[in-house]
């Protein structure tokens, strides 16, 4: 039986896992896709808010050329982590279910096709923000040239493109699609740009809508959307555009099913697990949390910089409760 099984290899599951070998705990970390998945799903050159040394996890420099890092920078800089730590990792499995047998935990995963069974004296889940799209529930919303996520801007050269949202992530992929000579309108439900927009692209983006080579639409309500058009009211009047191609840019909310599979209790207003700040350790006993998901829906209060920190509290605590067991009659 392992000491602990993370599920999440993002930068906090990972760091979790460093502090734990560190401590002579045997673990192992599951993920969905492979290390750093959320990170990988970033648009192609997408930069940092953190500084480099501020993304840095187990004592391994992050040395990077520029303050700022983009997605490569780090992709490259989270694999030399594990590459150097050894960590183990499961990638390409997908956790079905956690159920609790006597000593701890029975962790079933999907790898192949395949079920399969490990065995843990505890469980940490890390398993991000970016699980699940917020959809907005409109006809058509589910065709397939409707996308949740925005990668680069050259497949779409010379397409009529429609983002939808206003914030950074749809300011972000409509600046990468006007350069890559899309035809971009973005349609946003706010009456004025968002104040959550990074102050260094904002400037950017307003000279491409003097310049109407992004055509702005605020107060603009989504009504559906067909195989050649999306349907709108702009300031309750009903219109229509032409859209080859879009990107519902409308936020994500982390995928808490595990947890309510754990019995980790969820608060229904804040989405934030019930949880022991100065442990991580949840309602459920030997279940942990680690990373963004501990903020529940407020994306804003958790990041990399402070969410890379929880995996030593853990291990802290894992490791006085081991021994503690061990120390029993």
């Amino acid at each position: 039986m392992l000491d602990c099984i993370i599920i999440g290899a993002g930068p906090c599951g990972l760091s979790a896992a460093i502090e734990m070998q560190d401590r002579g705990l045997s673990v192992e970390v599951i993920e969905k896709g492979n290390i750093v998945e959320a990170i990988y799903q970033y648009p192609t050159h997408q930069t940092f808010f953190s500084s480099s040394e501020k993304l840095e996890i187990g004592g391994v420099p992050f040395i990077n050329k520029e303050l700022k890092p983009k997605r490569q920078d780090a992709l490259v800089y989270y694999r030399e982590v594990v590459k150097r730590k050894q960590l183990t990792i499961r990638p390409f499995e997908t956790v079905q279910h956690i159920k609790k047998i006597e000593d701890g935990f029975e962790v079933s995963s999907i790898r192949s096709e395949e079920e399969v069974t490990r065995e843990a004296r505890a469980i940490v889940l890390a398993t991000g923000y970016y699980g699940l799209p917020n959809k907005m529930n409109i006809p058509g919303e589910e065709l397939p040239h409707v996308f949740h996520y925005f990668k680069e801007g050259h497949p779409f050269y010379g397409q009529e493109v429609v983002v939808i949202g206003g914030k950074n992530s749809s300011v972000d992929a409509a600046i990468e699609l006007e350069k890559a000579g899309a035809h971009v309108t973005l349609l946003y439900r706010g009456e004025a740009y968002s104040p959550s927009i990074k102050p260094w692209v904002l400037p950017n983006f307003e000279a491409l809508v003097r310049a109407e080579k992004v055509n702005m639409v605020f107060d603009a309500t989504i009504d559906s959307i067909t195989p050649t058009h999306v349907h709108y009211k702009e300031r309750g009047e009903s219109t229509s555009i032409k859209a080859d191609f879009v990107f519902a840019m409308t936020g994500y909310t982390p995928d808490v099913g595990l947890f309510a599979d754990a019995g980790v209790v969820i608060d229904k207003e804040t989405g934030i697990p019930d949880f022991d700040e100065e442990t991580m350790e949840s309602n459920v006993s030997g279940i942990y949390i680690a990373g963004v998901v501990a903020a529940g829906y407020d994306a804003n209060k958790i990041f990399i910089e402070n969410g890379r920190f929880h995996g030593e509290l853990i291990a802290m605590s894992l490791s006085e409760r081991l021994k503690r067991k061990t120390a029993q009659p």
